[in-house]
């Protein structure tokens, strides 16, 4: 590797949602820093098989439907 135009890469913990850490190495941050994680593999329904709601955010969902109604979806 080139020396001085890599980013520094350290250690952090990782913060799961249930509490539990775990030790990483990244370029985020600095030595030492935690991240919490919002969203990890023991919440997301991606990973756990849990049925994801769909958000109708300003009726998006509804014009789509309304659009393609007719071709059988």
């Amino acid at each position: 590797m080139k020396k001085g135009i890599h980013p520094d890469y350290h250690s952090i913990t990782v913060k799961m949602t249930d509490g539990t850490l775990f030790t990483t190495k990244t370029t985020w941050g600095k030595e030492g820093d935690q991240m919490a994680l919002d969203i990890d593999p023991l919440a997301h329904p991606a990973w756990t098989g849990g049925s994801a709601k769909l958000m109708d955010t300003g009726g998006r969902v509804s014009k789509f439907k309304n659009k393609y109604a007719g071709l059988g979806f």
